[in-house]
């Protein structure tokens, strides 16, 4: 324990350190090869100001290069190859991509996480963050629901499993589902095991962790709203339904899109709650999880594991352009 300690304690004085190395030295260096005297001074003083900035990226550029353009092309690459990623063969994973029952379950499923939670969450987290304004311990009610955020995926799918828990016919049960299903005369279930439900059933794993991030965001967004106007609106006669739907919903829908679009990211990635609720069996098979398996398990198979990890890539990049576009216009607008 002293030992890990010890080790992250100099890991992190020796990478500030050689991060203010680096922006000292480099900003000295930059002012000593171009300097204010002479003849050329004011020229000096311009390409001073246009290299500096990038001094300051060339750190950030150099590491997303290695860590996110070079992996990107090194998948690309592989999914051309066979199993060891030494014989091409063309298209031939692509080929067996269509083919593959697991792969399209896998598509399915993902497709239904998608459709599911980012409604859920959403539609959980604007409610809370309008009726929670509304009670005097709406306060409370904000940080309860919010904590699973402070949970680790895994962290997560560790307390549902007892939520979920099946211990057999004829057993005493610990399930808290299965407990509240006994209660009126149900028989117990082993939920997780059940082909096509248990996919919901891991699904509101992420709506419970994800619907405190909504929340936040929304009650946030909420307080932006002028009161003036939902004063004039309670005056001319509107409802607090007609309030919601037709004043705070489009005041905030730009907020809307963009937590949607957020958590939708985080769905097309889900790894963690699959993995460690049912690792993919019981027909709940995800992208993520089926890119483990063929890339890191069984011996590995890189060729058919790049494929999967560029199915999820080329998901989830329309989803960021579209955010960033959006993000320019609001810059822009302001």
């Amino acid at each position: 324990m002293v030992t890990q300690l010890l080790s992250a304690f100099l890991a992190v004085v020796l990478g500030v350190g050689a991060c203010t190395l680096y922006y000292v030295g480099s900003n000295f260096l930059l002012d000593l090869a171009f300097t204010d005297s002479g003849e050329n001074a004011v020229r000096n003083s311009r390409q001073r100001g246009a290299i500096r900035p990038w001094l300051f990226l060339a750190p950030a550029l150099l590491i997303l290069s290695i860590y996110l353009v070079y992996p990107v092309f090194e998948t690309l690459r592989l999914s051309f190859y066979n199993f060891g990623g030494f014989e091409f063969v063309g298209l031939n994973n692509y080929i067996w991509a269509t083919k593959n029952p697991e792969f399209l379950l896998a598509i399915g499923n993902n497709f239904m996480w998608l459709l599911v939670v980012p409604s859920l969450s959403v539609a959980f987290g604007l409610a809370v963050a309008v009726l929670a304004d509304k009670l005097w311990w709406g306060t409370l009610a904000k940080s309860l629901i919010f904590m699973p955020m402070a949970i680790s995926f895994v962290g997560a799918s560790v307390i549902w499993k007892f939520v979920y828990d099946y211990r057999g016919p004829d057993t005493d049960q610990i399930g808290s589902l299965n407990a509240f299903v006994m209660m009126f005369g149900f028989e117990p279930q082993a939920w997780i095991t059940l082909p096509f439900w248990n996919n919901f059933f891991l699904m509101v794993i992420l709506v419970w962790i994800q619907t405190g991030f909504a929340m936040v965001i929304f009650s946030a967004a909420l307080r932006g709203i002028p009161e003036a106007t939902l004063e004039a609106a309670r005056i001319d006669g509107a409802g607090e339904i007609q309030i919601f739907f037709k004043i705070m919903v489009p005041q905030i829908m730009g907020t809307i899109m963009v937590v949607w679009t957020t958590i939708t990211i985080i769905v097309l990635k889900i790894f963690d709650i699959v993995l460690a609720m049912t690792n993919g069996q019981w027909n709940t098979e995800v992208l993520a999880n089926l890119m483990f398996d063929w890339m890191f398990r069984g011996g590995g198979d890189s060729g058919r594991g790049s494929i999967v990890a560029l199915m999820i890539m080329l998901a989830v990049i329309p989803i960021m352009i579209w955010n960033i576009r959006n993000f320019r216009k609001e810059e822009e607008a302001r």
